[in-house]
């Protein structure tokens, strides 16, 4: 029974490792397998709020969130020969690569409840320091790392709101001044 918390610990250690060394060290290299993850999910979740709106596609496909389940399903794969020697630990790790996907992606398609259930997901990638906070079902091993940096509900995403309305206001007035300019021409 005891493989059940280790496993647990062990899957949330590699959630740490592999979004700190591959996803974020690696990844930033356009040139990289990984950039999948910087370059196209990064990008979409701070323009659109948290919605990385390429959840809705298919798995069918090669793009960044087919080579995300295919790493968990590879993942998962590589700790199957553990099963007869260690059932409870290989049953936790296989688990953690199912609730990994699952929890991500609704993160990423409803960011309210991310910001309520995975608040250190959404710091991540809507605070202001995306090199932190690397753990996404459980904050665990960033806490252990001394890697956790909240955001949501501080003072600093409060201002950041108030920016980021100031400056939707602005582009809409200036849209809307454009517009009869536009029409009279």
């Amino acid at each position: 029974m005891i493989g059940v918390p280790l496993g647990l610990l062990y899957a949330n250690a590699g959630e740490w490792l592999i979004h700190k060394h591959l996803l974020h060290g690696r990844g930033r290299n356009r040139e990289s397998y990984w950039s999948f993850h910087w370059h196209d999910h990064h990008r979409n979740v701070r323009t659109n709020a948290h919605i990385d709106p390429h959840y809705e596609r298919s798995l069918l496909g090669w793009h960044a969130q087919s080579k995300e389940a295919l790493g968990l399903v590879l993942t998962g794969a590589m700790h199957l020969p553990l099963l007869p020697v260690a059932p409870f630990f290989t049953g936790a790790v296989l688990y953690s690569t199912w609730n990994y996907y699952k929890v991500h992606k609704r993160s990423h398609q409803d960011p309210g409840w991310a910001r309520e259930h995975l608040t250190w997901h959404y710091d991540h990638h809507m605070g202001p320091n995306q090199d932190a906070n690397w753990c996404v079902t459980r904050p665990w091993f960033d806490k252990l790392m001394g890697t956790y940096e909240p955001y949501a509900g501080t003072e600093r995403e409060a201002k950041d709101n108030q920016r980021r309305q100031r400056l939707a206001r602005r582009a809409k007035e200036q849209a809307a001044a454009a517009r009869p300019e536009a029409m009279g021409a």
